[in-house]
């Protein structure tokens, strides 16, 4: 049987390190990588397949930054020549990037079946770029894996047959458990940072909603700046995040008191994901990393996805309106006691099960 996996941004590889790993164990089942280009260069890309010792790609579209439009257009033309070369028995899917989208649409209109990891997840905001290509995914794809429970229940909410619903559990999990103990072993990023364990915060920025509104861009820098008068923040910048900074041009003097660094990959991540006293992001998986590593979180969005950390207190959201309220969020999360403990994301074995499905 031969899989095709569509993959395109950072987040993406992660999730299909594991389950290539777990598809490299059983013989009977070749594995075709194409990577969109989505994320490009080094930093965003290259160096998570050394890291994650996963083969180089057999296709590299080379699509690159543009529009949704543009991008997913141009994603459609090359994967349907890329499908129909190949002739997989399935595509693979991974998340809500417009990668994600551009493999379940190109494969649905050649009748191969398509697979998506990471389904059944909604924000209920459909001015979210990815709840549109989650929603749409899920409704076109063959069988669909959640993560939680809870997307189980919206699946069926929305009419899905549960016949074509896994619960399978979250392969970010299985990565963290996996790559978590190789950071702590081979990641120096503490030490090249002169950073001591919990006495700083993690910071990350990178979706549109924030990067593309100049008030609320301006609003997170300067709150994570007050938060640096009593807290070390460091801040991995996103190339999208860098380019909106000098557009909106967001004060000097609130800029110079973070600590920016360019993107790290992705063990230097986790471990200043394991060993920060609080994470702020507005991502979706980082979220789930800090519950993994029980860090702390907030959450600088409107809403997110991965309700059950913030109704058990891992989680709180911010939107970023002011920096007072940002600010205020920090001091807040830090201060309140630790989250209640559950299992929320299966038994660290999600890859296994995808492939064994």
């Amino acid at each position: 049987m031969k899989i095709a996996v569509i993959v395109g941004a950072r987040p993406q590889f992660i999730k299909a390190a594991v389950v290539s790993h777990a598809l490299a164990a059983r013989p009977e089942l070749t594995e075709v990588m194409v990577h969109t280009g989505q994320h490009y260069d080094d930093n965003m890309s290259a160096i998570f397949f050394r890291e994650l010792d996963i083969p180089e790609p057999a296709y590299n579209l080379g699509i690159g930054a543009g529009g949704h439009g543009e991008q997913t257009g141009r994603m459609l033309i090359e994967l349907e020549r890329v499908l129909l070369a190949e002739r997989p028995d399935w595509v693979l899917v991974y998340g809500d990037t417009n990668s994600t989208l551009a493999g379940a649409l190109a494969a649905t209109k050649l009748h191969i079946p398509v697979a998506h990891v990471e389904a059944g997840l909604r924000s209920f905001n459909r001015r979210m770029p990815e709840e549109v290509n989650r929603v749409v995914t899920d409704h076109v794809a063959n069988l669909l894996f959640v993560p939680t429970e809870l997307g189980r229940t919206n699946l069926l909410h929305e009419g899905v047959p549960p016949a074509q619903i896994r619960l399978i559990g979250d392969v970010m999990y299985d990565a963290a458990l996996f790559y978590g103990a190789q950071a702590a072993a081979r990641s120096d990023m503490l030490g090249r940072l002169e950073l001591t364990p919990r006495n700083y915060i993690l910071a990350t920025v990178h979706r549109p909603e924030n990067t593309d509104d100049g008030r609320r861009l301006r609003a997170l820098f300067e709150g994570l700046a007050q938060v640096a008068e009593r807290y070390r923040v460091v801040l991995p910048l996103h190339p999208r995040t860098r380019g909106a900074l000098a557009r909106e041009r967001v004060p000097e003097n609130s800029l110079a008191r973070l600590d920016i660094i360019e993107p790290v990959g992705y063990l230097d991540m986790l471990q200043l994901e394991q060993n920060a006293a609080l994470i702020a992001s507005d991502s979706g998986g980082i979220q789930k990393e800090a519950y993994f590593f029980r860090v702390p979180c907030v959450t600088l969005r409107n809403e997110t996805e991965w309700v059950e950390l913030v109704e058990s207190g891992w989680n709180r959201i911010c939107p970023p309106l002011t920096a007072e309220a940002v600010a205020r969020a920090v001091a807040a999360a830090l201060a309140a006691p630790r989250g209640r403990e559950a299992d929320f994301y299966g038994d660290g074995r999600a890859a296994e099960h995808i492939v064994d499905a």
